[in-house]
Formats: C-alpha cells, structure tokens, sequence
C-alpha cells in the first residue's frame, strides 16, 4: 500500500480552483441553524456500508458523560458516538457544495462542566486556493450548530493532521476557548468561539509554511501548546504553557533532539500531575522515522524520558525499524496507566503500548492482539488477516473503563475491552472518497464501487460491508477505472494503483477477478480509466499520472493478452462505449472542446463535434442505456448538453444553468425514457436532481441536510429499482437514497 498514487486525499486538491469555494468573510457568525427534517425532499438518504476506510485522525471521550465520545477526520467531517445504538452519527453532512473545504475536521473541544457544549474547528486546506476555516459550536451535542467564519485557513489534511487537538475550552472558563492555527498563531475567545481575535503574549512565531500549534491540552489550570516549527536543536522551544490565561512561557527543560523535534500529542494525569508528551522528527502521518515519549511533572518542572522502544533497530528481516511516536492517553480512573502509540513504523509493524507505573515498564498490546475484523472484510487487505494498524495517531482510553481503548488507522477505528480482542469500532462513520460507481442491470449485486484507497468492491448487500473485501487478483490501492460490457453485464474490467498488476476482468460481474496477461509499460506509472465495448471484445485503456501528465492510450481485442496504441486517441481522455452498438466508442477532449468517436471498436478515432466547452478534465461525457448515439455532457458551469447523433451536433439543455455529473436509472412508470440523475444547478443551489420526463424540468432529491460537501463524481440510478440513486462523495462514502414511501 505504499505504491506511489494520487490519493483520496489528494482528489480536490488539483480541481480546487474549479470547485472555486467561495473565500468566507472576516469573524462571519451564523446564527443556530437546526438539521431540516430528514425526508423532507421526499427521499431517505444513507450510506452504503463499507466501514469507515479512511484516516481517523481524532477520538476524544467526553471527561464528564459516560458512553459519550466524538471523532474527526482528514476529509470526512466529525461523528458522534451514540452509546445505546452502537454507532457514529454523522454531525456535518449538511456543509454543501460551496462549503467542501470545511468536511475535513482540524479538532474538537468538549467542554468538561457543560456535557451539551461541542466545538469544532474546520477547513480541509490551508493552501491559497482554499477557503477561509469556520469554528462551529453546538449546545446539545451537535443537534444544531451556530458558525463562525474565520479569517484564517486551517490544514485537517495536510501534514501534522493527526496531531492533537488544536482547539481548548480554557480550563479556568468556560467562555474561553483556545485555536491553534497552522500559519496565524494562537486564537483566542472570550464568547465560547462567536469571535475570534489572535492571543496576545504567544511567543512562537507563525510561519506561512510552518506546523504552527500541534495541540492545546489542559494541565491541571494551565494551558500546554506544542509548537511545531522547532529546529530539535537545545533552547529552541516547542512546548509552551500559560497558568494564567494571559502571559505564555516555553517550559523549562524540554527534551531537545532529533527524536524530540516534533511534539505530536500530550496527555495529563491529573493523579500524579504529569504531562506525557509524543515527539517525532516530522509532523506526519508520514515521513518519521524518529520519536520519543517523555513526562513531565508539571509541580517540581522535572522531565523524564520514557520511551517504550527506541526508533532505529532492526527486525528481523534487517529492515531498519524506523518511526515516530503519535497518540497518547492517560486512564482517568488509575494513577499512571497510560498508553501511546508508533507511527509510521512499516518495517515491524504499528503498536500501541501501554504501561501502569508511569512509563518505566511497557507492553505491547500488539502482541498479544487477537483481532475480528468479520464485520469489515476488506481490513485483511487481501492477505490472511488484518495488520495491527498503521497511522496510529487517534488513541483514546475510556475515563469510565481502564480496559476500553480505541485507536484509529489510516482506514478504521479498532476498539477492545478486555486489552486482548479488538474489533473495528466504525458502524456509521463512512469516509471513503468514491471514484467509480456502477449499477448492474443484473446479478446479485444492485453496485460496483470503485474508490480511493481501498480499491474496488462488490456490493452484494447495501447494509452490510462487502463479504469479500477488496477485489483481490490484484489488490488495488486507489481505482483508476470500472466498467462494465453493457450487452455481456457478467463481463467487468478495472483498473488502478497496484504492485502487482494494474488493470484485470471478471467474467462473474465483479465477485472474482483475474489480472490481465499483460499490460502497457505505461500502466504501473499511469494507471487512468478504462472501458470495454458492448460486448465486451475490445478495451480501451487511457494513462495519467498522478501529477496530470497524460499518456497515449492502448487498445486490446484479446481480453488484455496484448495491446496497441492508439495514436488517434486524445490523450488522457476517457473512454466511453456506446451501450448499443459494440463498434462505437466515444472520447471528449476537455483541451478543445472536441467529441470524437470510433466506428471500428476503438481502432481509431476522428473528430465530429467542435467548439464545445475546453479547459477543465472533470468535464463529463456519458451515454444514456439502451440507446446508440445517445450522449450527455456534464460542463460544470457551461452547462448541460445532449447529442442524439453519436457526438456529430450537440445542444445546450435549457433547464439547467450547471450540471457536474449525470446519471441513470429505471425509467418511472410510463415514461419512455430512463430517470436522469444529476448533481448541478438549476437555480441557485448545487444539489441532486432527478429528471423524469428527459430532462425537461428537475425535481431536488436531497435536502439540506444531506449535502455532503463536494458530490461531482458520479451519480448513478439503479437499473432495476425506480428513484434509487447512488451518489459518490468525497469523504462521506456512497450515498444512496430512495422515495419515502
């Protein structure tokens, strides 16, 4: 899973510009805004189950409620644990379109005498091409929100994004709150977050590249912040505190170093008043190969070094065993028990540690590790069984149960109550960014999903992660394409990021998969979509890199065995079949604004239409089912366009000013013409649509609710069910929703 890809994580970052989040304005405040009644567009809205597959980078109990906790994520938004069901409850999927940049999740603040009072800080990316970040705050535990727009960004996915949690209810008041910016310092408010203002006295210095504040943490009175922009080198300070609110000093005696460059996280035993404190040599997820853990006893100002194991060994491969140090959390209920994490240790694998006196003895909760991951398939990744974990940064203990620990990875949330048998601990926290979504007209499995990270899945259930896992023969890491032989429906080709092998078929509609014979030079470093005619005799496979570059794209009539260029092809385009005609194939150039299509199963291609919409590769071409020649452009804010000539004329369609994506479904009773599906604009919201009478007019599907952030990657109807509908998110899983009947 190291294979160089562009990652979930990284989708919007090269499309910023075009989704064009609009900047928020300086200390913006909305007012409370309560969740609109679900159901209210007419429709009920849920995730596919696949188990949460992204990074967790937070996981906070509450110190005052039993059985209550909250989660963050890099891109997904934040969650709720609900004790008595079991399971997350999503709090930010009502952030739309324009607000995308806020699903990633900076940190979370509870506030330990008021239990209803939640806060969260918000924005994805700091980069100039984001937005503005928000603070959100809530007095029922995220029932209803009220916002502040800040005037500065914040980074939820970028490096140091498992770091602690940068936002503090001031532990002397509880109308103060504590912000740790990346690049503007330390933020405070005396309102309970309504407003912000920069805290006067900080001594670090912001840098418009730097960490900035790692984490805030009460100790005791006094207020911690680690500062991430320390050289490691002896009286250069990265641990700061104030007892008083007001003046800020580096703490005395702070380990300097190598291994103690970086402080990751903290964590405070009120017991033995000590402060334990994670250090790396880089802010992470990766990129460490370097750590330490040390206390402090924050009455005498004595440090300790108590690292469990130093980086640097060697296993027994002769891998060097390298990492760095990222969670850690201390029992409330016993003095000096208390547990943390590695990070980044791929050579011997991620652990947590734990100890009961304080640091000088630990184990490996690893070792003895017994794990059942029958609820999430895919977590064995396609081996035997599952890995402890990697990107270890998210560790919590339960302040109501020493032996309930959760800890989160770069794909789930594990959880035991006994230190011995973990199990995943996600139910309704779905996070993964979606790539490719098919609806079969037949089989067992109403969805194929292609997806980022986690490779390719086959659906046999909506309610239930996939029995098999990821598809396997190869493993994928992130999908680059899915297809599916619209006259041969059990005949399915993907594609994608791999170490061994980038592109195979199916001959059962996606259960089993074998790779192809063989594969362009190109395909390891450029993997990109992928589409096969009719009847499934011919592939065409495109090529891009990571980083945009495009590559001539191959043509195989031998189910992959060989292939050839296809120098007519436009480079980087995707490949689209016409779902009639087996000798037709399609390709939109998003440079020219040009249709081309082939009359000989791919072989070659001319231009037909011109003068179309250029200048941005998420433009989108589909064909309708069922029909030749029947084709539909997604052109964002141009428009919606329709060719019923195989792309020799196109028109605009009216009843929309943008469309970002379209799809289809079972047709409803007496109409001619299949359900249109479509994320875009017909007035002045970006939202799900669906069309009855062939887009002549659009009815909303989704409501306020439920809009998930950026939803421009596919939209697909299910075949055989009228109204239902899949939605690709990035973050937020696969949507699906369905009339409320």
């Amino acid at each position: 899973m190291r294979t160089p890809r562009l990652s979930r994580r990284a989708v919007l970052a090269g499309s910023a510009a075009a989704v064009a989040a609009t900047a928020v304005s300086s200390a913006a405040v909305s007012p409370a805004v309560a969740a609109p009644v679900a159901g209210a567009s007419g429709y009920r809205w849920r995730n596919v189950v696949i188990g949460g597959t992204g990074f967790v980078t937070g996981v906070l109990f509450h110190p005052s409620v039993r059985g209550l906790a909250y989660a963050r994520t890099d891109i997904g938004g934040a969650y709720r644990w609900d004790d008595r069901a079991g399971r997350w409850t999503p709090l930010t999927d009502h952030l739309g379109w324009d607000d995308w940049n806020l699903l990633g999740v900076e940190a979370i603040a509870v506030d330990p005498a008021h239990p209803g009072r939640v806060y969260l800080a918000l924005g994805t990316y700091a980069q100039s091409w984001a937005g503005n970040g928000a603070v959100l705050r809530s007095e029922d535990r995220g029932a209803t929100w009220s916002r502040t727009d800040l005037d500065v960004k914040l980074g939820a996915n970028e490096d140091g994004r498992g770091a602690g949690e940068r936002l503090l209810v001031d532990p002397r008041d509880s109308d103060t709150l504590w912000l740790g910016t990346r690049h503007d310092g330390l933020l405070k408010s005396t309102d309970r977050g309504a407003t912000w203002a920069a805290a006067s006295g900080f001594p670090a210095k912001a840098s418009a590249s730097g960490q900035g504040v790692m984490f805030l943490v009460a100790a005791g009175r006094a207020v911690y912040a680690g500062w991430g922009d320390g050289d490691g080198t002896p009286g250069t300070a990265n641990l700061y505190r104030t007892a008083d609110g007001t003046a800020w000093e580096a703490v005395p005696g702070q380990p300097s170093g190598t291994a103690a460059k970086v402080p990751i996280r903290a964590a405070y035993d009120e017991h033995t008043r000590e402060l334990y404190v994670t250090y790396a040599n880089a802010p992470g997820p990766n990129g460490q190969s370097d750590g330490s853990v040390h206390k402090l006893r924050t009455a005498t100002g004595k440090w300790a070094d108590v690292t469990p194991v130093q980086p640097g060994g060697t296993t027994g491969d002769g891998s060097a065993d390298t990492f760095g140090y990222g969670g850690v959390a201390v029992d409330a209920r016993r003095p000096g028990t208390l547990a943390v994490s590695t990070n980044n240790r791929w050579a011997d694998v991620d652990t947590v540690y734990r100890t009961t006196n304080g640091g000088r003895t630990w184990t490996s909760l690893k070792d003895a590790a017994v794990f059942d991951v029958s609820e999430t398939p895919y977590l064995k990744w396609g081996d035997d069984k599952p890995k402890f974990g990697w990107w270890i940064q998210a560790l919590a203990v339960d302040p109501y149960d020493s032996k309930h620990i959760v800890y989160g990875t770069g794909a789930t949330l594990y959880g035991t109550r006994d230190l011995k048998r973990w199990a995943p601990r996600i139910r309704g926290l779905e996070e993964t960014a979606v790539r490719q979504l098919i609806s079969p007209p037949v089989g067992e499995a109403h969805l194929l999903s292609g997806l980022g990270d986690i490779g390719v899945m086959y659906h046999e259930r909506l309610t239930a992660s996939p029995a098999r896992g990821m598809a396997a023969n190869p493993v994928f890491g992130s999908a680059t394409g899915l297809a599916q032989a619209a006259a041969r429906p059990s005949y399915v080709v993907r594609a994608g990021w791999g170490d061994n092998g980038n592109g195979a078929c199916s001959n059962d509609g996606g259960q089993t998969w074998a790779p192809f014979e063989a594969q362009p030079d190109i395909a390891k470093d450029a993997p990109g979509p992928i589409a096969t005619n009719a009847d499934g005799s011919a592939l065409l496979w495109s090529f891009v890199h990571w980083d945009g570059t495009k590559y001539a794209a191959h043509r195989s009539t031998d189910n992959g065995t060989t292939w050839s260029e296809i120098s007519s092809f436009p480079k980087g385009a995707t490949p689209v079949a016409d779902p009639a005609d087996p000798t037709l194939f399609y390709a939109y150039d998003t440079d020219t604004g040009t249709l081309l299509a082939s009359t000989d199963s791919g072989l070659s291609f001319t231009a037909r239409a011109g003068g179309l919409p250029s200048g941005d590769a998420q433009f989108k071409l589909v064909a309708a089912p069922g029909r030749s020649g029947d084709l539909w452009l997604s052109a964002k804010w141009n428009g919606l366009y329709r060719s019923i000539d195989g792309g020799a004329s196109f028109s605009k369609v009216a009843s929309c000013w943008a469309s970002y994506t379209l799809g289809f479904g079972k047709a409803a009773d007496g109409a001619d013409y299949p359900a249109i599906y479509q994320v875009g604009s017909t007035d002045t919201i970006t939202a799900v649509y669906r069309s009855d009478d062939e887009a002549k007019t659009w009815t909303r599907i989704n409501d306020d609710a439920h809009q998930w952030g950026w939803t421009g990657e596919v939209v697909v109807g299910d075949p055989r069910v009228y109204g239902r509908v899949y939605l690709a998110t990035n973050g937020r899983g696969i949507q699906y929703g369905e009339p409320v009947r």
